[in-house]
């Protein structure tokens, strides 16, 4: 007899690394919003500067969302994976009395 078999600790590894890629993006967005450009010096230097930070902390938003969005799909496939690895112990057993 076969039964699927998937590791919880896998999701649970996998949702805890996206989690805190999620944090540390978020970390790394709010220190950008609060550098302070003016220490260059140079009038378009720091105005080039300050475009970066925009830019870059747009960006790093744009990768927490996807990796926020990646730990509720790695929910679903690990509550789907269980639902369907009680449905073939059910199928299992429903054979086993039918013989």
């Amino acid at each position: 007899m076969s039964d699927l078999r998937l590791e919880d600790t896998v999701f649970e590894h996998l949702k805890k690394t996206f989690s805190s890629m999620s944090d540390r993006m978020e970390d790394a967005r709010r220190s950008l919003r609060g550098t302070d450009a003016s220490a260059v010096g140079e009038s378009q230097l720091i105005e080039d500067v300050q475009d970066f930070a925009d830019d870059w902390g747009y960006g790093i938003k744009q990768l927490g969302k996807h990796t926020h969005g990646a730990v509720k799909m790695i929910n679903k496939i690990g509550q789907t994976f269980d639902g369907l690895d009680l449905e073939l112990a059910e199928s299992l057993k429903a054979k086993k009395k039918g013989k």
